[in-house]
């Protein structure tokens, strides 16, 4: 009994040392190595948790939306219109073509996209998928960016001015997120009671810019203070709204409640979402689809229920199943013929056939001169054993070219050998 309470302690110690191991507070193994992806499931930095918990707060309908753009417009929880789409670039998850075409009409009903690219700054998110993919961002908004410094060489080699123009600050790491201020161009209803809005860098980044399309316009909303270099912009698209953000980390979980995020983003979704609309977070391109909720697989009551039953299983198995000690074997001493015949396997794999018949030839020999003891005229042996009467003259041949082939260092075959010495033996006893 006390044996099984030892096994028992120990295996509880085993399951406590699994679980400070590999339960994380993250919700997975391993999570803390992994980089935050901004999505609305995502609690820590980088995620949208915060920015869709305060606008439920507010009686602002937040979605999290895990399905491509293709399903919005057939969405029977969605008006018609005045809805905001919220899509943080670059995307872990491609963006497929059939997107486009029912995105473009979605908006044009009345319905607002707000773009969030890590253009002028670079998170760690970003910065791990190698930085922002521009065609996507083009096919999105319509709009075609490219970096201040590909402006400035274009309107040098155009000989045209440029006033906005200021020099790239050198690259260099950070240890600590560089912050980058977004301040408004003019009075605007997103800029109502806003002064500042900070963004976080962890990497080094660099400034871009919007390449005005040949059909229509874009209005440039704000710049960085800094460098004057546009970094918010707004066109219109039929009876919607398309808002371009240079910023990808405006509306995070660590920047939300920096300076006047939160209001900035507050006059968007006022300016934006109707009585009915919604705010919509592109989740589905950030890597959660529909078929996968975290937040559902850890609320289901199943998922505790199994892992107990394996636990209880578990601890019953190694308590009263397993055989605590191993049962005592007794070995027999061996028998004489099997000391012999391993014995004998010994010597037939480490003695040369020559070298045994020529013992044995020896033997044959010794026990032969023990009865020619009275023929000290001639003590040769083998006209002994020619001699005999009992001795066939075929085996003494025989012994005569094998004693040859023993003295030659030649292979002699021993158990022939043995059966014919035998038998001689045997004949003159």
């Amino acid at each position: 009994m006390k044996e099984r309470l030892v096994t028992l302690a120990l295996a509880l110690c085993a399951l406590a040392l699994s679980i400070v191991m590999f339960v994380r507070p993250e919700g997975r193994v391993g999570a803390r190595k992994d980089v935050p992806r901004p999505t609305t499931a995502e609690r820590r930095g980088n995620g949208y948790y915060g920015a869709m918990s305060w606008l439920e707060a507010e009686d602002v309908r937040a979605i999290s939306l895990r399905d491509r753009f293709d399903v919005l417009a057939g969405r029977e929880d969605l008006p018609l219109a005045g809805n905001l789409l919220i899509v943080t670039l670059p995307a872990a998850a491609a963006f497929k073509t059939n997107e486009f075409l029912p995105l473009d009409r979605w908006i044009r009903a009345g319905n607002a996209l707000l773009v969030v690219a890590a253009l002028s700054d670079n998170p760690d998110w970003a910065f791990r998928l190698a930085g922002l993919a521009p065609g996507d961002l083009n096919l999105l908004t319509g709009l075609e960016f490219e970096t201040a410094q590909d402006r400035r060489l274009r309107l040098a080699h155009a000989n045209l001015p440029d006033s906005a123009a200021e020099p790239l600050e050198s690259f260099r790491a950070y240890l600590e997120p560089q912050r980058t201020a977004l301040v408004a161009n003019r009075d605007h209803a997103y800029f109502k009671d806003v002064r500042e809005v900070l963004a976080l860098s962890d990497y080094p980044q660099q400034a871009w810019t919007v390449k005005v399309p040949y059909e229509g316009f874009v209005l440039a909303l704000g710049h960085i203070r800094d460098t004057g270099e546009g970094v918010l912009w707004t066109r219109p698209l039929g009876e919607g709204r398309i808002i371009v953000s240079g910023f990808g980390t405006l509306f995070t979980n660590r920047a939300l409640g920096l300076a006047d995020n939160a209001r900035l983003l507050a006059n968007i979704v006022a300016s934006t979402v109707g009585p009915q609309g919604a705010v919509l977070f592109d989740d589905a391109h950030q890597g959660l689809g529909a078929a996968y909720d975290p937040e559902h697989f850890y609320q289901d009551s199943r998922l505790y229920l199994t892992l107990g039953i394996l636990v209880a299983v578990w601890l019953v198995w190694v308590v009263g199943g397993t055989r605590l000690r191993a049962p005592v074997t007794r070995v027999s001493a061996p028998r004489e013929a099997e000391l012999v015949r391993a014995t004998g396997m010994f010597l037939a794999r480490v003695l040369r056939a020559d070298a045994a018949a020529r013992r044995l030839f020896d033997h044959l020999f010794q026990r032969v001169r023990t009865y020619m003891l009275d023929l000290k005229d001639d003590p040769d042996p083998w006209k002994y054993l020619e001699r005999h009467p009992r001795v066939a003259r075929s085996d003494i041949e025989q012994l005569k070219r094998w004693y040859a082939d023993a003295s030659a260092s030649r292979r002699v075959p021993l158990r022939k050998l043995q059966n014919v010495l035998v038998r001689i033996h045997r004949q003159i006893a």
